[in-house]
């Protein structure tokens, strides 16, 4: 069973719905904007552009914003890019690693919509 599978199941369909609706070709905000209104839509707690500490040994060394992050339990990172790359789902994956939060998924609004589901357990 996939952790947060309801979740993640809502997360894709609002996915695919906002790129069926808009295509391929706009900014990342766009879609990001897009895709909250259809997540909401969904009935899911939606925050967005949230700044995270990162933390070394207790003390915190950094920040990052993750584009969404949806019921407190999934980090959403997007991509507007013909080609998704290692550096993306390292980003996504040092996300997971620097939060409590353990599923993340990337989504790809390119010439061809594309996700990836990544799990990072914490210990």
């Amino acid at each position: 069973m996939l952790k947060h599978k309801e979740i993640t199941e809502k997360i894709i369909g609002a996915f695919y719905n906002v790129y069926n609706e808009l295509g391929k070709g706009f900014l990342e905000s766009v879609y990001e904007n897009a895709l909250k209104i259809e997540l909401e839509l969904a009935n899911l707690k939606v925050s967005s552009q949230e700044n995270i500490n990162v933390k070394y040994k207790g003390i915190i060394v950094g920040e990052f914003r993750p584009d969404i992050i949806v019921n407190d339990s999934v980090i959403i990172e997007l991509k507007a890019i013909s080609t998704l790359r290692k550096e993306h789902e390292a980003q996504i994956l040092n996300y997971l690693k620097a939060t409590e939060i353990e599923v993340g998924i990337l989504l790809n609004f390119g010439d061809t919509p594309k996700f990836k589901r990544f799990i990072y357990g914490k210990k």
